[in-house]
């Protein structure tokens, strides 16, 4: 019969962690939460020093009171909660619910869910942190405070549904910012020129970039200052005044931390940073591999630490030595110094054991899932690895009083690129210069000027905006894929492309925040409150102070704001379709499964149809609309609006273009722009500019 019993968050880790540790102890699952303030009211006792007003969360009591049973039985009792300050409250939670206060109970902690950090976390076990249990009380009661005091207001001013939140909202005014900041944008003009000389010996041209006069880098900004240079070097020889070779060497890149894993999956597979979340907790949580059960595979993917255990270095090392050779280890550990509070001394993301390479996971992982397991381990493997050298050679050539350079460079030792390139690396251009020296006179074979327009700041995506959250000190680890799925479910925000633009109602919710509660939105402030509750996590700070200092300032706003802030009427968006019972013109409101068009003289008539996004491209065989459509199964194509009386339908995007050859639609693929007549087989390059 069980001695112990182990009480973790997830179901799905029962059973690994019963089976590494034997017939002695039963493993039970909380589900997560199961006390919480309550939904109908603040939960706050304002009057009484902020007590939270705990009650067990709806659907949990079953739960607990199995629990209870096993705790009857139980000698010892482990909380084996997640490894972060939610994992601390939940186990504190249990404590409490469980009346666990007579009994032996011990915290225990495992950044992996293997035998060994499972075992090895049974003898270290430790007592509740209760610094970690109120560095999360006060964020929750903040959090509810800042929720459940401005949500009404915004009911009341512009329409229910709508929130506001403590990080959600500087969130949302960051995007706010950059759509103001392209907006007003005003591109200016600047020219580059490009000197093109043939080699004696060499096929390809050298190709040298005007630098400016000899002594200062100069913009070109016009076509007459062009035109000025251009004169000046009109009959100049061009001479090889400095050339320079040497070596340049590239760093590995540190292993994962949850923000730079969210970044580079956005960017490499495309993925949302609540998808990457969700499949990464299901590669920690277990994976079932055949022969050796569910096992997890990646170490905690909360995590703000680039700290790799000692263990874990070791076995990179003999790994990395094996497969690539001794050149390839690394000397020393690769960490990053922050000033901010690393969450509890956590590891890095990385996979559990090296030797499941991603080629050996393929048969127990689903596919995307692969794809992130194989990022996280390569991210890994590289981290551990010797820099990439490479030859370099820099070229002053001398028109003149004019310059142009030469930049060029050559891998020579490939180190962790042998394994990983960042999505966003460039591939290094140039060809190292042989066979000129310093006072060679170069022969000119032609010059190329181009006219270019200087081009705003980029529409943030998720993974620029967790990159800037990170940098700003708002929001950690666990908030960040929250916090954009928050926004984006609003519609205070839409994702286009990868790309976020703010909504009117966006734009609408922001201008009431920044009017009537210019802290709550301010980056710095939130920056400032997020160091605070790190101060209550090391035990320096009392959350209670924390929270007694935000309130009444707070309540000040609330209050001015409901007498001051006028309401906000947002129109229905028109659409272009004529209710066919009544003749007025439809308008797009949305449902639980999105938009729909809905009739504007409700109640009278109650008239809705499906909405199907227009793409402005017409069908070939009947000329109405082609729109983007869905199969039952979720998979995306394009279709005539006048279905089903017309059954054109494509796969891929049709463009405005037409072919040049057959006159037929043309389709986006990939890059490329090619004819649907696939008898014709006409293809160009896509400019996008449909």
């Amino acid at each position: 019969m069980a001695k112990y019993l182990v009480i973790v968050e997830s179901p799905a880790k029962v059973k690994t962690i019963g089976k590494f540790l034997g017939s002695s102890y039963e493993v039970a699952a909380s589900n997560g939460h199961v006390r919480d303030l309550p939904k109908s009211q603040l939960g706050i006792d304002v009057a009484n020093g902020f007590e939270p007003k705990y009650i067990t969360i709806r659907g949990k009591g079953d739960i607990l009171a199995n629990l209870r049973k096993e705790v009857k039985k139980a000698e010892k009792v482990y909380l084996a909660t997640d490894p972060d300050r939610e994992g601390e409250a939940i186990s504190w939670h249990l404590l409490v619910a469980l009346k666990l206060e007579d009994k032996k109970v011990y915290r225990i902690t495992f950044n992996e869910i293997t035998k060994n950090a499972v075992k090895e976390s049974i003898k270290n076990a430790r007592e509740i942190n209760m610094d970690l249990v109120d560095a999360q009380q006060a964020r929750r009661v903040l959090d509810r405070m800042v929720g459940y005091r401005i949500s009404p207001l915004l009911w009341a001013k512009v329409k229910r549904g709508l929130s506001a939140g403590r990080v959600q909202s500087v969130a949302l005014r960051i995007i706010c910012d950059r759509e103001d900041e392209i907006n007003s944008f005003i591109p200016e003009e600047y020219w580059t020129l490009e000197a093109s000389f043939e080699l004696p010996g060499e096929k390809k041209p050298l190709v040298a970039k005007y630098y400016g006069k000899k002594d200062s880098k100069t913009v070109i900004s016009s076509r007459k200052e062009l035109d000025q240079i251009l004169e000046e070097i009109e009959n100049a020889e061009f001479k090889v005044s400095e050339i320079k070779r040497g070596e340049r060497t590239k760093k590995s890149p540190l292993p994962f931390t949850t923000s730079t894993l969210q970044q580079e999956a956005s960017k490499a597979l495309n993925f949302s940073t609540q998808k990457t979340m969700r499949l990464a907790q299901q590669l920690y949580e277990g994976i079932e591999i055949k022969g050796n059960g569910i096992v997890g595979i990646i170490t905690y993917l909360r995590t703000d630490s680039t700290r790799v255990s000692r263990e874990a270095e070791i076995m990179a090392e003999e790994y990395i030595r094996e497969n690539y050779g001794e050149a390839y280890v690394i000397n020393g550990t690769g960490t990053k110094k922050s000033d901010k509070k690393i969450q509890d001394a956590h590891e890095a993301i990385r996979p559990t054991d090296l030797k499941r390479t991603p080629a050996m996971m393929k048969e127990s992982l689903s596919r995307d899932q692969l794809r992130l397991y194989q990022l996280i381990w390569k991210r890994f493997v590289a981290s551990r690895m010797q820099p990439a050298r490479y030859e370099t050679t820099s070229i002053k050539i001398d028109a003149g009083k004019h310059r142009f350079t030469v930049a060029a460079s050559k891998l020579a030792f490939d180190g962790f690129m042998s394994v990983y390139t960042q999505e966003d690396e460039k591939e290094e251009t140039g060809v190292l210069v042989k066979g000129i020296d310093a006072d060679t006179v170069l022969c000119l074979s032609g010059l190329e000027e181009k006219q270019h327009f200087t081009q705003p700041a980029p529409h943030y995506t998720e993974a620029s905006l967790v990159h800037t959250l990170e940098e700003l000190g708002i929001g950690r680890p666990s908030t960040y894929a929250p916090t954009i799925t928050t926004i984006l479910a609003r519609r205070y925000v839409a994702k286009e492309n990868k790309n976020l633009y703010v909504t009117e109602l966006g734009e609408v919710v922001n201008q009431m925040m920044k009017e009537a509660f210019p802290t709550i939105v301010d980056v710095n402030f939130t920056a400032n409150m997020e160091a605070l509750l790190d101060g209550v996590e090391e035990g320096s700070v009392k959350w209670k102070t924390v929270v007694s200092n935000f309130y009444p300032d707070l309540d000040d706003a609330v209050k001015r704001a409901e007498k001051e802030l006028k309401e906000v009427d947002i129109a229905d968006e028109v659409s272009d379709e004529v209710c066919d019972l009544c003749g007025r013109q439809m308008v797009i409101k949305y449902g639980p499964h999105g938009r729909f068009l809905a009739c504007p003289g409700f109640p009278d008539c109650r008239n809705t149809k499906p909405y199907f996004e227009k793409i402005g491209v017409f069908c070939p065989l009947c000329g109405k609309d082609i729109v983007l459509k869905k199969t039952k199964k979720g998979r995306k194509y394009y279709g005539c609006i006048g279905n089903p009386d017309c059954d054109f339908m494509v796969w891929q995007k049709p463009s405005k273009k037409k072919c040049p050859e057959c006159g037929a639609l043309m389709l986006h693929k990939g890059s490329k722009l090619a004819c649907m007549n696939e008898k014709c087989g006409y293809v160009t390059q896509n400019s996008d500019d449909d």
